[in-house]
Formats: structure tokens, C-alpha cells, sequence
């Protein structure tokens, strides 16, 4: 029996509706840099204050942020809001929502398959934040948050 932390998950619809209707829902995309740059992330349009830019590991050799937590502290989310946390196809939000449940965040929730979804028989990615055709904006600067 593993000793992590648990956590729950929900799909990036589920999230999409909780942000816009949920004055204490964030979202915090643990994607790298490269991944925001090249790839996108979620738009939120004028509710955009509630998605963070923290990633959990560095490109290009994937390495852990060793200062994930410092680095979520410094976005100044309340503390009794309800973090989402969203990677490429959930693996790595997984990971964070963990540390930050450990860490003592009350309310953390991953966001199964992702921003881009799962890899498919087919090779193609399916479901996440894309796959549910939710707004998207195509590309992000390093660094914006």
C-alpha cells in the first residue's frame, strides 16, 4: 500500500464550470515554460487572476522544482480555495496536488487527462482541457501569470 497523499480528480469540464462559478477556484498549470510557449493553456478569459503559472519540473531534463511549494506560496492564493491542478495528461498535476495536499493546501483536486489529454491507440491525444473544446489561448509568454 502506497503512503501518498490522496487525491481527488475531476474532469477539466467540472473545473471550466467550478472557476467561473466558485469565487475561491484556481487553477494552477504545472506545465514547463516550453509547454506554455509552444502549446497553450487554458483561457479564462476576464477570470484569468485564477490560473498560475508554477511548474513542477524544468525542461529539458524534467527535473523536480525544488522550490514547487515556495513557488505556489508566492501566488497568494487564499488559503481555503480550491486549487485544480492541470499538466499535459495528468501524470504530473498529480504529482503537485500531492506535495501540495502534503504540504497542508486543504483542497487540492487534479484535473484528469490534463490539458491536452491522453494518448490513444491511434497515437493522438484525447479528452483534458483541449479534448472538451474549452477556451484556450494558443500561446503564452515565459513567464506570464
Amino acid at each position: 500500500m502506497s503512503n501518498e497523499t490522496t487525491v481527488p480528480e475531476c474532469s477539466a469540464q467540472a473545473v471550466w464550470e467550478s472557476v467561473r462559478n466558485d469565487e475561491q477556484a484556481h487553477i494552477i498549470d504545472v506545465r514547463t515554460a516550453a509547454e506554455w510557449a509552444q502549446v497553450g493553456a487554458p483561457d479564462l478569459g476576464n477570470l484569468a487572476h485564477k490560473l498560475h503559472f508554477v511548474s513542477w519540473q524544468f525542461a529539458p531534463d524534467m527535473r523536480v522544482n525544488a522550490n514547487f511549494l515556495v513557488d505556489l506560496a508566492a501566488e497568494k492564493i487564499p488559503a481555503n480555495a480550491k486549487l485544480y491542478f492541470l499538466c499535459r495528461s495528468g501524470v504530473r498535476s498529480l504529482a503537485a496536488a500531492r506535495a501540495a495536499a502534503a504540504a497542508g493546501y486543504a483542497a487540492t483536486v487534479n484535473i484528469a487527462e490534463g490539458f491536452e489529454g491522453v494518448a490513444g491507440p491511434d497515437g493522438r491525444r484525447h479528452g483534458g482541457w483541449l479534448g472538451a473544446g474549452l477556451p484556450a489561448a494558443p500561446h503564452i509568454a515565459e513567464g506570464q501569470s
